[in-house]
């Protein structure tokens, strides 16, 4: 099944990555301690990690459903994507919203200058914003949910973005947009926070090597062949 295309890959560092959290887990104690609203640090952690793999695999699925097969324009007609879109939107900010209850739950447990934290998020925050930025000025928010799974031949001969961000990096996105992943650990002192952010932006890499690189080379294929 195409939806599965290079999936193995996907589970294996998927696998990978949350064995290696469980072990500085086990190792740690103080990246479970604290709690907000009664909520435990380590549930909260829970939910922040499976909000980056629910999101993931959302895309994953609508993605390859809608290329391969139009299953979601079948479904839903002239709202597919607008639909899908909301699902990723809500999805995408729920990512920033658990890390963000996660670091309120587990504030103070990293060891470090204050000010030295503070000036890292600040430096972050730079790069994070410009790149939001630059994707609504030249990338276009559309593309960035992935409206060429959609609509890929009236989008396969758009050429590649290179303004903006994406002038130091044609992945600006995942380089630089989960930056802002890691801000409220940095802000907040909080351990967890910042594994968890580590743990996003891996992850993400995962989603562009065995889902969106391999579904570019088909949309695009033109681009990748000359």
């Amino acid at each position: 099944m195409k939806v599965l295309q290079h999936q193995l890959w996907h589970f294996l560092s998927l696998a990978i990555l949350l064995v290696g959290i469980i072990l500085l887990v086990n190792n740690d104690e103080s990246l479970l301690s604290g709690e907000l609203g009664g909520v435990s640090t380590a549930t909260w952690m829970i939910l922040a990690i499976l909000s980056p793999i629910v999101h993931q695999l959302y895309v994953l699925v609508c993605w390859r459903l809608e290329l391969h097969y139009k299953r979601i324009s079948k479904a839903f007609g002239a709202n597919a994507f607008k639909l899908y879109k909301i699902g990723f939107a809500i999805l995408i900010l729920s990512r920033l919203v658990t890390i963000i209850m996660l670091a309120l739950s587990n504030r103070s447990t990293l060891s470090v200058d204050p000010v030295l934290a503070y000036l890292i998020a600040g430096i972050l925050l730079i790069p994070s914003v410009y790149l939001f930025y630059s994707v609504q000025k030249y990338f276009g928010m559309d593309r960035a949910f992935g409206i060429d799974h959609f609509h890929p031949e009236e989008l396969k001969n758009t050429p590649f973005v290179r303004q903006g961000m994406f002038k130091y990096s044609s992945n600006a996105m995942y380089v630089f947009g989960f930056m802002i992943l890691w801000i409220p650990g940095l802000l907040l002192m909080s351990k967890a926070a910042i594994l968890v952010a580590v743990f996003n932006h891996a992850y993400i890499w995962v989603h562009y090597y065995f889902t969106e690189l391999p579904d570019m080379q088909i949309i695009y294929k033109e681009s990748y062949n000359t």
